[in-house]
């Protein structure tokens, strides 16, 4: 039998069509869904990169004021440290230990704290810094 390429042509052209159709559309479908844009992605971890500042900067402002200072060296705990480590920590604990910084901050500049809290305070957080770096 003698098939011409006008022929051929028709029965490829047929037979991908019907296996297009045979495949369903869910399939297709699935797929765009899962699909993120590199512009969500550069979103994201541009987000990501400003929290962790924000909670790096929150922790380096607790540790170098007067108070801390003065709170590490009577703990002998180095300052110096103490920062280091605190690069170290990852997004997780630095958002705990900079919420738990802040918060300490707004309570002892309202009054509702003494200086002898604020110390205990920031000489455990520096504690706590220390023993999750020493850990990882």
């Amino acid at each position: 039998m003698y098939l011409d390429a006008k022929q051929f042509v028709r029965a490829l052209t047929a037979s991908a069509l019907v296996a297009l159709i045979a495949v369903p559309q869910s399939t297709f479908a699935q797929a765009a869904e899962h699909v993120v844009s590199p512009a969500d992605l550069q979103k994201a971890t541009v987000d990501a990169s400003q929290v962790r500042q924000k909670n790096l900067d929150a922790l380096n402002k607790f540790f170098s004021s007067a108070e801390a200072q003065k709170a590490l060296e009577s703990a002998h705990i180095n300052p110096v440290q103490v920062k280091t480590a605190v690069a170290g920590l990852s997004n997780e604990e630095l958002a705990q230990l900079a919420s738990r910084a802040n918060k300490a901050q707004a309570d002892f500049a309202a009054g509702t704290m003494s200086d002898r809290d604020l110390l205990i305070i920031l000489v455990a957080i520096a504690a706590l810094i220390l023993i999750i770096v020493a850990v990882h």
